[in-house]
């Protein structure tokens, strides 16, 4: 089963167990681009006081490079203009297509936008505020790649035509970034690319 639904609100509790959120907005995006997935296991949290080490760099090595060219799956923070009420605020999207749908050119990243559900939540808020961050998993290890950088959406129909399925393309560039080996507990086994995704082009 592939589902996406987004929450957005304000943490009311903070505890060693977990997060308590008191939602303001919730609904659902369509499941387009989901590669499906099963829990293969969880492995025991760290002692407290012992966390993950955490690497950061401002500039993509080998490393970051494969593994951004490996993956079939980031997410993308962005957030509106400044402001109140719902209309405002921060935002996370998923994006996924085929290994290789991120092109890597040093430190700028060429993004495809497939087809979506036509909300644009994250072209608008981009186009309002062109700082963003991008997570990267590897399923199967648990390591995470976090990258800040800047967001430029390029229109043109010519740009869109280099990727089979886009509708355009925007780039992101690296200002630095951090990894962490191993740092989400959950593995994940891999099943099937989603039948959007076979239809698009890297």
């Amino acid at each position: 089963m592939r589902r996406r639904n987004r929450v957005n609100g304000h943490i009311q509790s903070l505890e060693p167990g977990g997060i308590i959120v008191a939602v303001n907005q919730s609904f659902g995006n369509c499941p387009q681009y989901i590669q499906q997935r099963v829990v293969a296991s969880s492995r025991v949290e760290p002692a407290e006081g012992v966390p993950t080490p955490v690497e950061s760099f401002d500039h993509l090595d080998e490393a970051a490079q494969a593994a951004i060219e490996r993956a079939d799956t980031f997410f993308v923070a962005s957030r509106s203009r400044a402001g109140r009420g719902a209309a405002y605020g921060a935002d996370i999207s998923h994006r996924g297509g085929l290994p290789g749908f991120v092109r890597v050119d040093g430190d700028v990243l060429t993004i495809p936008d497939f087809r979506g559900n036509r909300y644009f939540n994250t072209l608008g808020n981009l186009a309002a505020e062109p700082r963003a961050s991008l997570l990267f998993v590897d399923f199967e290890t648990g390591d995470l790649l976090q990258l800040q950088g800047i967001a430029e959406v390029d229109w043109q129909a010519a740009a869109a035509e280099q990727i089979a399925g886009a509708e355009r393309l925007w780039r992101f560039r690296v200002a630095r970034g951090w990894r962490r080996k191993a740092g989400s507990p959950l593995r994940w086994s891999f099943v099937e690319y989603a039948r959007t995704t076979l239809q698009t082009g890297v």
